[in-house]
């Protein structure tokens, strides 16, 4: 990587086309913005500077700060304003707000970058170092202490103008802008009023990302916690949503959260994700038949069916009809379980690990530090349940499938999927009819944001209490446990055809799910009490969402 290109990852160095400035600038006077002092803390070239003379001539005082020389210079040829070359992290940004009169628009566009990517170029363009979420070590390990560096600098100047008359306007992607939000919001910050603007980010910058106008009005003794979404910088006052901080929760949709919010709780059923491996070439494989597999790599093998369980991508799970297309080689049946007992067990497959060992051993993930050679993660009894309830976590709507086992064997799932684990195919329909049912989408609905990059999480599924919805429908909940019942889907085979068949269920006498009607007339009484909101997603018939007793081969 060059210098130039270098520098322009470190400093996420998206110059605000001129055009854009002028009309984020356009919205704020039409909204009624009247500043006597403005700030740009990353000016860059001098975009908002230059549009912020034009729209706001009144404007007493214009200051903008830019880290590179070399732009301060052209923002420079702004005249009215006064232009410091300065590094965002190493200002007092609190002596020079309070040097300000009031009322103060902050307005411009921070960088675009996270703090990992500047971190894996060795730069020093980053905040100080501090645990500010209050992440544990595994949400650290896992990813979720990264942070966009915007965030951390929107939300330091928010608290800096927190009690005074001023109001921040930003460029940013909207994930940032709904982070900084909730923060601002929980933190008791004076807010005002909140809007987000979208902007089309591929058309004014060239990047594929959803990105967005945050625009804060701040006062002194102001404690709004709400936010009017609009879909571009032109929108029309019917043309918005409302999303909101609810019970230290950020809300996506407030008017479905009033309808469906009262089902938010602790769900007594665990929502679980896929299997975690990172060695997608040797780990998963295509049948051959008999008996033979074939990797990503391309080489055809021989292997035993002791750990080979058929398995539904992300991109599968979303399919009316989902159909394994291949198999995982699951080596443990518990995290942190010995895995040398596969050299007695299936030594065809030891052989195979041990002749792929440097893939396993270069993984970069550091869950895999300190486990047996050849560990997957996110496995457990649950993994293994014949009956499962999932869902892709990276499509963008709510696509609940029913899945039973392939062959006596049960099916898995990658790591972007979510599922509940159920003993029988009865308790997976029921659940199946539970969460697609008007309520269950109603209620995901308050809190989904599609423009994320996973918007189905294992956080947002398991912030629904299925016991109040299962109540609210008028039906009893399956329970499930951990200790398989006599009878079903055996966990792990030891033949080389995995055709061993179980015996009778055992299952409990069926849940009548004529009572789902009774639960349907609660939830319509209760709609009618608050405000209103859209149809949920038509109920699909759950025969039409399982794949179970099919052949891969």
């Amino acid at each position: 990587m060059s210098t130039k290109a270098r520098q322009k990852v470190e400093f996420g160095d998206f110059q605000t086309p001129d055009a854009l400035a002028l009309s984020v600038c356009n919205v704020l006077r039409n909204l009624g913005a009247a500043p006597n002092s403005i700030v740009e803390p990353t000016c860059g070239k001098g975009a908002f500077l230059r549009a912020s003379a034009r729209i706001f001539p009144q404007c007493a005082h214009i200051l903008g700060f830019e880290v590179n020389p070399d732009y301060v210079q052209a923002a420079r040829s702004v005249k009215q304003a006064e232009v410091r070359c300065r590094n965002f992290f190493a200002q007092d940004w609190p002596d020079v707000l309070n040097g300000l009169y009031d009322p103060v628009l902050v307005v411009g566009n921070p960088p675009w970058v996270t703090n990992s990517a500047v971190g894996a170029l060795g730069g020093a363009n980053l905040p100080a170092k501090s645990n500010s979420q209050h992440f544990n070590g595994f949400d650290a390990l896992t990813g979720k202490s990264n942070f966009d560096i915007s965030e951390w600098m929107l939300l330091h100047l928010l608290e800096c103008l927190s009690g005074r008359e001023a109001t921040l306007a930003m460029l940013c992607k909207t994930v940032v802008a709904r982070k900084v939000l909730c923060r601002a919001w929980s933190q008791g910050l004076q807010v005002a009023g909140s809007a987000i603007y979208r902007i089309d980010a591929g058309t004014h910058f060239g990047a594929a990302v959803d990105a967005c106008l945050l625009m804060c009005v701040l006062a002194p003794g102001a404690a709004s916690q709400e936010c009017t979404v609009y879909p571009d910088l032109e929108s029309s006052g019917h043309e918005q949503t409302l999303l909101a901080l609810r019970d230290g929760r950020l809300v996506a949709d407030l008017d479905a959260f009033n309808v469906y919010g009262h089902m938010a709780g602790l769900s007594p059923r665990k929502w679980r994700s896929g299997i975690k491996h990172d060695c997608t070439r040797i780990m998963e494989l295509r049948s051959r038949g008999n008996g033979y597999f074939e990797n990503g790599l391309g080489e055809v093998v021989r292997l035993e069916t002791t750990c080979l369980y058929p398995m539904l991508k992300s991109s599968e799970l979303t399919k009316p009809h989902p159909t394994p297309s291949r198999y995982m080689l699951v080596t443990q049946r518990a995290v942190g379980e010995a895995t040398t007992r596969l050299a007695r067990e299936a030594p065809k497959t030891w052989d195979y690990l041990q002749a792929h060992a440097d893939r396993f051993d270069g993984r970069a993930s550091s869950i895999y530090r300190n486990r047996p050679r050849f560990s997957v993660f996110g496995v457990g009894a649950y993994s293994f349940a014949p009956w499962k309830v999932a869902i892709s976590g990276f499509y963008k709507r709510l696509a609940f499938r029913c899945v039973g086992p392939i062959a006596d064997k049960p099916v898995v799932f990658d790591d972007t999927c979510y599922f509940l684990p159920c003993h029988s195919e009865q308790d997976a329909r029921l659940l199946l009819t539970l969460l697609n049912s008007e309520a269950a989408k109603g209620f995901f609905r308050s809190f989904v944001f599609w423009d994320a990059k996973r918007p189905i999480t294992a956080q947002l599924l398991a912030s629904l209490d299925l016991g109040r919805l299962a109540q609210t429908m008028g039906v009893s909940l399956p329970v499930w446990s951990e200790a398989r019942p006599e009878g079903s889907v055996p966990l792990l085979f030891s033949d080389d055809t995995g055709a061993r068949r179980s015996g009778s269920s055992g299952n409990p006498r069926p849940i009548g799910l004529s009572a789902l009607g009774r639960g349907s007339m609660l939830l319509e009484r209760r709609k009618r009490s608050v405000i209103h909101t859209p149809n949920a997603d038509s109920v699909k018939a759950s025969e039409d969402e399982s794949v179970h007793d099919q052949d891969l081969s």
